[in-house]
């Protein structure tokens, strides 16, 4: 995601702000390498989801849950205003960015756990409003279905083989799953699943063929974990 900086001011639940200090510091390794971005310390007490892209990696914070018939929408936020928007782990907004989706219209889908236990991938069409050039109303028909935990992933501090998999491929009517210069790469979705929750907790997924991004709801714990490690590896 180009020019994507950490975040420096992000609300959760409660509306608090993070704390200056950590906000700065947050801003300043987001600007650098990744392993500068996952040696920063964060908050404990906000969400966060640590986003990879062709540039590197940033960490964005929860600005809002706005809520909706079919699933809150989270809406995430970096300090130099870009914005993700995520309902049940896709993206279905995203602005500040070099390609943007404005609006996105879904179907209602079934839950993870469905699609999990069905033998028949799931047909749906999204509809997608998309800048730069004026493109409204521009339809893909996708096939979801699930699959095999990845050989290689951005997933960090979770075990892949502990989520259930699926991924989600451009499909043309009439001739089935092709590829195309102009359609979008697969997006792969990793889901928790415990007892009647579902959680999407890393997905990748593409804005534009050229513009594609991972990203995966991160806390205080996993980023604390992940910096000892990588302090080890220095040692």
């Amino acid at each position: 995601m180009q020019h994507l900086a950490a975040v420096l001011v992000a609300s959760a639940l409660s509306a608090c702000a993070v704390p200056f200090k950590e906000g700065v510091d947050a801003l300043r390794a987001g600007t650098r390498q990744a392993a500068t971005v996952d040696s920063a310390k964060i908050a404990p007490k906000f969400s966060y989801l640590r986003v990879t892209h062709s540039n590197g990696l940033a960490i964005l914070g929860l600005n809002r849950v706005d809520p909706h018939p079919d699933g809150p929408i989270l809406v995430w936020q970096s300090v130099a205003g870009e914005v993700l928007r995520i309902q049940n782990g896709r993206v279905i907004g995203a602005s500040g960015l070099l390609t943007e989706w404005r609006d996105v219209r879904l179907p209602q889908l079934p839950r993870w756990s469905q699609v999990a236990a069905s033998s028949e991938p799931v047909h749906w069409k999204r509809v997608r409003d998309v800048m730069p050039g004026y493109r409204y109303g521009v339809e893909d028909d996708l096939e979801l279905k699930v699959a095999s935990a990845p050989a290689r992933s951005a997933l960090r501090e979770i075990d892949g083989e502990t989520l259930t998999w699926f991924e989600e491929q451009v499909r043309r009517a009439g001739i089935g799953l092709v590829s195309s210069p102009d359609d979008l790469p697969p997006a792969r979705y990793a889901v928790r699943m415990a007892g009647n929750t579902e959680t999407v907790v890393y997905g990748e997924q593409c804005l534009s063929p050229n513009l594609c991004i991972t990203w995966q709801r991160w806390s205080a714990e996993q980023q604390d974990a992940l910096r000892d490690k990588l302090a080890g590896a220095k040692k």
